[in-house]
């Protein structure tokens, strides 16, 4: 979900505040002009969305005859997506302001507590995704939501006014259990409310939504260094997005497909009816008949995830998660801010190129999302990536010249984070809620997401070790070839979905017995 830029923040902050502290005089010289090309940039991103938002518009028109108009589930998506603005803005929100943090609270120059300060959301998060099924499954999709902002609430109030370490860490750790939460349900609400012909393109608004939480978070961390005390809104800020994602879902339409499961037939028409209109009521509620199979009552056993008809499909999924966090994501990130810095850039600066190309890639992808097809875009980009990997490889070796191996670095790692965003960024936590049966749907995409914070948190621990001890070439070359066994794997076991509805495709993988 998703992604992914959760990595960008919190490789960013592993640099200790006296790596910071070298740089700051060359940064506040250039304060100024920092901050008007980071709002240029950003102004010009945000452009970029719009025209092919109108893009996407004019596309509908020329299918509203034939398919459900998506202008009628675009408000209730465009709502969920708020929980990934906040999953992104949490991110991000101590990577500029966490050297004035350390001063206030008192734990300036200790890199260990600097280090739990960006990672404490992590345990909240595995913790947050790990309940995230049956959360969703107990509740329903929209108490889901609401349930993931009040964390984001209650924890960022706590960070905004503690005065000690303690406070701090506790109100991470808060936000952490909303941030996992949130991926998940916004996977599952935005796949079961769109109507397949812009499933894909809502779910690459996922991903566009947090890439610009990350930004947000960026530009509001910038006067930190000026204004004392600053940190402390850039918490209080947060909270805006989650309150109006908490009363907005109050108006926002249930899951249909959940309410059928619950056996509350007459609402999930009612639901259709808002998400769809009147026409496609009937038709969408024949699709659901066609599975039910008396079972969707049961109380889905966590064993029945790992074993029997499931296993293929789960197994899928947290292979997938597991190759994304495998394929190099942390460690391009972690170099993005020193390969800028060589280069003549600001720290600043290569955040922020760092993440328009994060947000280009993932705005083509929705528009690509429906065209293409989910398994060409993760092939593509996963070979791509391991094209962007040799391209570092090369750039580390001794026979490269000094000027031509920084440029091929800069060129390498932006090269490959336009491509993980163009598919294997957005496409997984699209992918599965497709491919996972409604009765374990949200139960299953919650054990992917929860192997893909764990794989996330042992690649984040082992990865400065494994550079120290094996050496660029060696482990880009490592994460070159995870990236191609992706492509193989995928070519081998992902099904495309593209147009197909969910009962298509649940028939399609998992045929009645």
């Amino acid at each position: 979900m998703w992604g992914r830029q959760r990595e960008a923040s919190m490789m960013y902050k592993r640099t200790s505040s006296r790596d910071r502290s070298s740089t700051f005089d060359v940064e506040e010289t250039t304060g100024n002009a920092v901050i008007d090309r980071v709002t240029k940039l950003f102004e010009r991103s945000l452009s970029l969305v719009l025209v092919f938002l109108l893009a996407l518009v004019q596309n509908g028109t020329e299918v509203e005859n034939t398919n459900p108009s998506w202008k009628l589930s675009f408000p209730h998506v465009l709502v969920a997506t708020l929980s990934s603005f906040l999953f992104g803005y949490h991110l991000g929100v101590v990577n500029e302001p966490l050297e004035s943090i350390s001063l206030d609270l008192g734990f300036n120059g200790n890199t260990l507590a600097e280090g739990l300060v960006v990672s404490m959301c992590l345990g909240g998060a595995f913790i947050g995704s790990t309940l995230s099924g049956w959360i969703a499954d107990g509740v329903g999709r929209r108490r889901a939501f609401q349930l993931c902002a009040l964390p984001m609430i209650i924890g960022a109030s706590i960070s905004a006014t503690t005065r000690n370490l303690i406070g701090m860490l506790l109100g991470r750790f808060v936000v952490g259990t909303g941030m996992g939460l949130g991926p998940t349900v916004a996977a599952l609400y935005v796949t079961e409310v769109s109507p397949p012909f812009v499933r894909g393109t809502y779910g690459a608004f996922i991903q566009i939504a947090t890439c610009l939480g990350l930004m947000g978070s960026l530009l509001i961390g910038i006067p930190v260094k000026e204004i004392a005390g600053w940190w402390r809104i850039c918490f209080w800020v947060s909270i805006v997005p989650a309150a109006i994602l908490c009363l907005a879902m109050v108006f926002c339409a249930e899951s249909p497909h959940w309410l059928y499961k619950k056996g509350r037939t007459a609402e999930a028409e009612a639901e259709f009816e808002k998400l769809l209109g009147g026409s496609h009521v009937k038709s969408s509620l024949a699709e659901l008949s066609k599975l039910d199979r008396g079972d969707d009552g049961d109380i889905v056993k966590f064993e029945e995830l790992l074993y029997g008809r499931h296993f293929r499909v789960v197994f899928i999924g947290s292979t997938l998660f597991a190759l994304q966090q495998l394929s190099g994501i942390n460690a391009i990130f972690y170099f993005s801010s020193s390969v800028f810095k060589s280069a003549g850039l600001s720290s600043g600066l290569a955040n922020v190129f760092v993440g328009i190309a994060n947000l280009l890639g993932s705005v083509v992808a929705m528009v690509l999302m429906d065209k293409l097809g989910r398994k060409a875009l993760l092939q593509w980009s996963f070979f791509s990536m391991a094209v962007s990997m040799a391209i570092q490889v090369a750039a580390s070796s001794s026979y490269i010249p000094g000027s031509a191996s920084l440029y091929l670095s800069v060129g390498g790692m932006l090269m490959f984070v336009l491509t993980f965003a163009l598919g294997a960024g957005p496409v997984p936590s699209l992918l599965l809620p497709e491919i996972f049966p409604s009765r374990i749907r949200a139960k299953a995409m919650a054990v992917c997401m929860s192997v893909h914070w764990v794989i996330n948190f042992f690649v984040g621990l082992l990865f400065l070790r494994l550079l120290e001890q094996l050496g660029p070439q060696l482990l880009y070359s490592i994460f070159g070839t995870f990236c191609l066994m992706a492509v193989a794997f995928v070519k081998r076991n992902v099904v495309e979905t593209k147009g197909k509805s969910l009962q298509e495709i649940e028939i399609a993988l998992l045929p009645q017995e």
